[in-house]
């Protein structure tokens, strides 16, 4: 599944889910990188 986050003041990374972690936070894959952010509402 496809979510978007924010990572840092300004830039949102779209990716596919790969867990939720502790703080509403989550990790998302794009290629083969991780990237840790909040999801957009």
């Amino acid at each position: 599944m496809l979510r978007t986050i924010i990572v840092g003041s300004c830039v949102s990374v779209q990716g596919l889910f790969v867990k939720a972690l502790d703080g509403g936070r989550i990790v998302v894959r794009v290629g083969e990188r991780m990237y840790e952010g909040l999801p957009v509402a």
